[in-house]
């Protein structure tokens, strides 16, 4: 007895969930359960409710509740106004009724059970209560094959409603995807417009508290997708509704409510959203089974996640480092990108399966992993220098634009593959039709920073054919745009006449000038101008530029102190060489020895401001950084060798100190390679001799 009463207590409980807040409420022909319940005579109701206030334990249960009689006689096609009970919230998929027998019957729309519990009370029999059959439900996917359009599925919804209303939102979705982009704006336009579709929006929010959880996160995640504006009432009831539920996920909900969170732009309701997802996650990481179900979970954790939840997922992801697919080695790339977390354990392991699986990667996946590569800063030679042997080996195959992409990703990774980009010329010199202004700018960029054509066999036959495609859009090309693609022949040694000609009109650098770039452009402009007086192969020697004043080049934060100690103990004092040398055209040098013009001996200072300029030969020592090479080689870039170009021009002769390796190396091997660099050859045993006087 203890048990029937708990029970019937429970389902009222549950009754008083299920009512609008309002008093009189329009309801429509939704199909919440399996029958509807019409109501023949109102004085049943209002005679019932009054014979259960007759209790004690009705009086408590329904204290918060009333019933309103309809306006007798009020009637609109498809909409009548019914009893409405007030309530406080809403939390389970049930729905309850009375019976002709006035026991109180709770439906189960998931499990589609019926629980009786007899109230012990009569009813006259003045009213009777009648039942409809309502419309079968119908699935989202049955939808989106009967319907072809997402006016299909709202004419649907308006001749037969079913529950639960998330299924056409779904379907709508499903629709929209096959479509083209203009299919979607044109089919958008119509949903927007179609009669039925506010009424859906209604009875989405109506049912936002008693659909299952994963339902309201597909339709969720759907009307996001059409395009329905984040600001109106639905999105925003639709996310609290989402807060106040979300400890009602399984991982299917954790997968789709990291694919919301990730569709979805920031706002308050998002922002806490993710803030529970984010404590959800943290409680049960270790409880997720399905790599995949991780890998969104992570992708979508957020950049700004706390770093100790970030290393949490990266556990989990080793312990399931064994399960991982081909797809899911792939896709961790990403993954780690999307989160902002570099774990090389697990990047240097999916390289390996990646690798031994490269035969037939998609273009698509080659590309995201060099893209997260560089998001990540992750410079793995070996990955690189496998993915561009594929892109090689296949280059037949391979459209030219992906390949442009490629080398352009290469490109912002330092990375030079000899092979591939001599492939990519020999297209470009095959086919120069297939060349538009941005992809003029693309090649000639990558090509530039790379310092690939110096020494090519086909460089001259390269440069010409992108001399000549760019001179046929110089009558639209932007004044920025023609200043970039100058500045990439710049660095290549390279000096169109056509180009520069348009490029030196005063109009041109007048505008140039005064955009919202001037900094950059003025910088451009003045390595343009040394351009024009030191390098030989220029024809343009006589035009003067009239630039804003250039900043000189800043010295490093941190000047190598070892280089320093090292050239004090070789050279014997700091009267020996110069340190942070600034030259003109704004160049800047760490150190300069000054050496007579065999470079068997370096000459003081003081004795070299007497000599003779011809009888001295000027040494600058230049330390760089791995980054002005190209990454795993001694090849320098763009402009580091346009500088040494350039400093020759001036009668330097340069010699490269790599900062990383000097760090490594002990004094003495220190001593030892700074001196094979600074005397020549012949003059090393003499050096040498020296050296040990000293």
């Amino acid at each position: 007895m203890n048990n029937k009463a708990g029970s019937f207590l429970w389902n009222l409980r549950q009754f008083s969930t299920l009512v609008p807040t309002s008093r009189t409420r329009r309801l429509y022909p939704l199909g919440l359960c399996k029958t509807k319940i019409v109501h023949s005579n109102w004085n049943l109701l209002n005679n019932f409710h009054n014979r259960m206030r007759s209790t004690d334990i009705f009086r408590y249960l329904f204290q918060d509740a009333f019933i309103l009689k309809s306006d007798v006689g009020f009637q609109t096609r498809g909409i009548s106004t019914v009893t409405a009970l007030r309530i406080d919230r809403l939390l389970y998929a049930k729905r309850l009724f009375f019976d002709s027998k006035h026991s109180l019957v709770s439906v189960d729309k998931f499990n589609g059970e019926l629980k009786k519990v007899n109230l012990h009370h009569e009813v006259s029999s003045e009213g009777v209560l009648t039942k409809e059959t309502k419309p079968n439900r119908i699935s989202s996917r049955k939808l989106s094959e009967e319907c072809n359009s997402l006016s299909d599925v709202l004419d649907a919804f308006t001749k037969a409603p079913t529950f639960p209303s998330s299924n056409y939102f779904t379907a709508m979705w499903t629709i929209a995807k096959r479509l083209t982009d203009d299919q979607k704006r044109f089919e958008k336009r119509l949903m927007f417009s179609h009669p039925a579709f506010n009424q859906l929006c209604e009875h989405m929010m109506r049912e936002a508290k008693i659909i299952q959880y994963k339902c309201l996160l597909f339709s969720l995640y759907s009307i996001v997708k059409l395009g329905i504006p984040q600001n109106t009432l639905l999105v925003q009831t639709l996310l609290r509704v989402t807060q106040e539920r979300i400890n009602e996920y399984d991982e299917i909900c954790l997968s789709v409510l990291s694919s919301v969170l990730e569709v979805m732009e920031p706002c308050k309701n998002v922002h806490v959203l993710q803030m529970g997802f984010r404590i959800l996650v943290d409680q049960q990481v270790w409880k997720i089974e399905d790599v995949f179900t991780l890998q969104v979970v992570m992708k979508c954790i957020g950049k700004d996640a706390p770093i100790a939840l970030k290393r949490k997922l990266e556990m989990k992801a080793l312990r399931e480092l064994d399960r991982f697919s081909l797809l899911n080695s792939q896709r961790m790339f990403e993954v780690l990108a999307a989160m902002n977390h570099r774990s090389l354990i697990l990047l240097n392991e999916c390289s390996k399966v990646v690798l031994d699986n490269i035969h037939g990667c998609p273009s698509k996946i080659i590309i995201n992993i060099l893209q997260s590569c560089k998001d990540l800063q992750y410079y793995n030679l070996d990955l690189f220098n496998g993915l561009a042997d594929y892109v090689a080996a296949t280059f037949d195959v391979w459209k030219l634009k992906k390949v442009l992409f490629i080398l352009i990703l290469f490109e912002n990774l330092g990375f030079r593959h000899v092979g591939l980009m001599d492939l990519f010329m020999k297209r470009i010199v095959e086919d120069p039709e297939s060349l538009n202004m941005k992809n003029i700018l693309s090649i000639l960029h990558t090509y530039s920073s790379l310092n690939h054509v110096y020494k090519c066999q086909n460089k001259e036959q390269f440069l010409e054919v992108m001399a000549s495609a760019l001179t046929g859009y110089l009558h639209s090309v932007s004044s920025e745009n023609l200043l970039d693609a100058v500045y990439s022949f710049c660095l290549m040694n390279y000096f169109p006449l056509a180009s520069f000609n348009q490029l030196l009109q005063k109009d041109v650098i007048s505008e140039l000038l005064t955009s919202d770039d001037m900094k950059k452009n003025v910088h451009k402009l003045h390595i343009l101008d040394t351009c024009l007086k030191l390098d030989d192969t220029v024809c343009l020697k006589d035009i003067a530029l009239s630039l804003p004043q250039l900043p000189r080049e800043l010295p490093p934060s941190h000047p190598n102190a070892k280089v320093a100690e090292v050239l004090s103990s070789l050279l014997g004092s700091e009267g020996y060489f110069s340190k942070d040398v600034h030259l003109p055209h704004s160049y800047h040098i760490d150190f300069e020895i000054r050496m007579d013009t065999n470079r068997n001996q370096v000459l003081p200072f003081s004795d070299v401001d007497t000599a003779s300029a011809t009888a001295i030969q000027r040494v600058a020592v230049l330390c760089v950084s791995r980054s002005a090479y190209c990454l795993g080689s001694s090849h320098p870039r763009g402009f580091l060798a346009m500088k040494m170009r350039h400093l020759n021009a001036m009668g330097f002769h340069v010699i490269l100190v790599n900062n990383w390796e000097m760090d490594k190396l002990e004094m003495e091997d220190a001593i030892t390679f700074l001196k094979t660099k600074i005397y020549s050859v012949e003059a090393l045993p003499v050096a040498a001799v020296n050296l040990q006087s000293t």
